[in-house]
């Protein structure tokens, strides 16, 4: 045994999303302040329309495209930060907390979330000190064939005790 005490997945993924999510009235201000410099793509690490907005700037077209970015600032950062906390949570062998939002991959609009191929699953041996959150199986599977109930607005798959779907929220 370990003298160390390891601390809660959870308390490790609020930690590690608190430094990595982004705040959305910032991504506004900088979208409307210094989009013609595309300060605001580099505040979501999105390096090369930062550097395509750097090049164009002289030009006056990146300053009317931050006007209208602004308006759309407020979702990017909400799947910047979905994205981020997936990540967190894939990373960690834990569910995304509840009150986090959820990225909802391949969905129509969600151009960020479908580029990004799922998590792959873990079939080979894990890496010593490894352990797996509850209900894990190496190869991906649920460790059991718990029952699950569809939401009628989204259709997603969840665990049949739940009162609120995962995906869009409506209560069940």
């Amino acid at each position: 045994m370990s003298a160390y005490t390891y601390p809660n997945p959870q308390a490790m993924f609020y930690q590690q999303y608190e430094m990595v999510r982004r705040d959305e009235v910032v991504g506004i201000l900088l979208a409307l302040f210094l989009g013609t410099f595309g300060v605001h793509h580099f505040y979501l690490r999105r390096t090369g329309l930062g550097v395509l907005y750097l090049c164009f700037f002289w030009s006056g077209i990146p300053s009317i495209l931050g006007i209208i970015e602004c308006f759309f600032m407020p979702a990017r950062v909400r799947e910047y930060n979905a994205i981020q906390a997936a990540g967190i949570a894939a990373t960690l062998g834990i569910q995304v907390p509840a009150g986090i939002p959820v990225p909802v991959w391949g969905q129509p609009g969600n151009a960020i979330a479908a580029a990004i191929p799922p998590v792959p699953s873990m079939g080979a041996a894990p890496a010593a000190g490894f352990v797996p959150a509850a209900g894990f199986v190496a190869g991906g599977a649920a460790a059991s064939a718990a029952p699950q109930t569809a939401c009628p607005s989204c259709e997603r798959m969840n665990p049949a005790s739940a009162k609120f779907c995962i995906g869009c929220g409506q209560a069940l």
